[in-house]
């Protein structure tokens, strides 16, 4: 069992070096982050400042070359070993010769779970996003922003504290991506996991989070953390009009450029 007090993902000074041809590249360096349970923390930067292989080191799809990373109080590989979180990528990676309940019900079945609570489940999930009529059919029946409904139902499958998101909405048009961060608004809201989410949109960062982490250019290290602070629940095309919204996408703009404006924290741990 975890420690009920632990924070969802506690970071303390990772560092993390990559072999090449070319000789040793480090990817992070002294990155200390902490994000605390039901926290959305989006993490932003220049391409190839090191956002992605942060997650996956939290993930335990890689190894930190020094420092450690846990997640509720357990190691990255003891967390993955207990399913502790859930994860989603730019794609969706549904089977195709599975229907989408099919998909969604993998974890469960790949852990034992009888076959009568992953139907009750299945159903309960494909309800939560909006994909109940859709239960029978399979991946390639479905649109993009569809499918990737489905690999975050899957995710939240075994109701991990916790998801990790790479992009997930990266591929999307501009129309189906704003749909997709409201609906995972929604669903974070309804779940209360917490969400470490990977992107390049800063629009999106601002809708989605509590917090934004700005990370530098390779190597790379977090230099600003901007509370965002947006009240969800309301009319979310409103929202994204609203004064304090543009404020707040000014705010991580100009810490990406390497001002720092009023309001922002520095590389300290929350």
């Amino acid at each position: 069992m975890n420690d009920t007090a632990s924070p969802a993902v506690r970071v303390q000074g990772v560092e993390k070096t990559f072999s090449t041809r070319s000789g040793i590249v480090t990817a992070l360096t002294g990155i200390e982050l902490t994000v605390s349970r039901g926290e959305f923390v989006s993490l932003i930067g220049p391409s190839g400042c090191g956002k992605s292989t942060l997650l996956r080191l939290i993930a335990d799809l890689d190894r930190p070359t020094g420092g450690t990373v846990e997640v509720f109080g357990l190691t990255a590989a003891k967390a993955r070993k207990q399913h502790a979180y859930g994860i989603a990528f730019q794609q969706a990676g549904l089977l195709p010769w599975r229907t989408i309940s099919e998909n969604v019900a993998l974890p469960l079945q790949l852990h034992g779970v009888a076959r009568a609570a992953r139907a009750d489940r299945v159903r309960e999930l494909l309800e939560m996003v909006g994909l109940s009529d859709f239960a029978d059919r399979y991946p390639d029946q479905l649109s993009g922003g569809m499918q990737q409904r489905v690999a975050i139902a899957r995710s939240l499958a075994e109701s991990p504290g916790l998801l990790l998101m790479d992009e997930p909405f990266g591929a999307l048009d501009e129309m189906t991506r704003e749909r997709m961060q409201s609906e995972l608004a929604r669903i974070r809201e309804r779940t209360g996991a917490a969400v470490v989410f990977v992107t390049h949109s800063i629009p999106e960062a601002v809708f989605l989070s509590d917090r934004v982490v700005v990370m530098s250019p390779r190597p790379g290290r977090i230099v600003a953390q901007l509370p965002i602070g947006l009240t969800h629940g309301g009319d979310d095309e409103a929202l994204r009009e609203d004064a304090a919204f543009f404020g707040a996408v000014s705010r991580v703009r100009e810490a990406l450029h390497g001002e720092a404006p009023t309001g922002v924290r520095g590389v300290e741990n929350r």
